[in-house]
């Protein structure tokens, strides 16, 4: 598991205050909503601020947004093409 992988669950757990999560038990491939995380639209928004004031990276669109944030994988591969901060 990547540095960044591991970074982003535990933003993802305290950004999110998923208070029943463990980071290290989210897998890489876990879809973010619907059966996996179980995530919504309000999630959506704070992921994408916490992305753009950790990263530097803006999700600015809708499509962009279902096709990066599908999993803890997607999320961070998008990051990793995207940003000079990213550790992974």
């Amino acid at each position: 598991m990547s540095d960044l992988r591991t970074e982003l669950k535990h933003k993802l757990v305290k950004t999110l205050d998923l208070q029943d999560v463990n980071p290290d038990e989210i897998a890489d491939d876990e879809p973010l909503f619907g059966d996996g995380l179980g995530l919504d639209s309000i999630d959506v928004l704070e992921i994408v601020v916490m992305i753009e004031q950790d990263f530097g990276i803006k999700i600015d669109n809708k499509e962009l947004g279902q096709e990066v944030l599908r999993s803890v994988s997607t999320l961070a591969d998008y990051i990793e093409k995207h940003s000079k901060n990213a550790t992974g």
